[in-house]
């Protein structure tokens, strides 16, 4: 997996970048399928507008993004946004199994008449 930060109209300093990178591999404790992550931080006068792009097998695309005043601050709450996504996407995955559940298990039992 590959994390990729991009910088549009200004420089992000080498520790913003470092804790970016570190907080973006994260998501994989979340969902294991991801093949590469994409951060753009666009700056346009005092604004800082942060996108997230997750990439993941299947054709899964996961987009957040986030817009104010620091750097570090709006990512991480596009990141919780993304964190987020990730999570409801996930848990929609494994709820669709075909189990039977307890309740018609114990009906479908019938007991030996003898």
């Amino acid at each position: 997996m590959q994390v990729e930060i991009t910088c549009r109209h200004g420089n992000l300093r080498d520790e913003v970048r470092a804790h970016i990178s570190e907080k973006s591999e994260k998501l994989l404790t979340y969902y294991e399928r991801i093949t590469a992550i994409t951060v753009t931080a666009d700056f346009s006068g005092d604004r800082v507008k942060m996108e997230i792009l997750v990439n993941s097998e299947h054709k899964h695309d996961f987009v957040s993004h986030d817009e104010g005043d620091e750097a570090l601050s709006t990512f991480d709450s596009a990141f919780h946004k993304m964190e987020q996504q990730i999570k409801k996407y996930k848990s929609k995955m494994q709820d669709h199994r075909r189990d039977v559940s307890i309740g018609d298990a114990t009906e479908q039992v019938e007991p030996d008449e003898e």
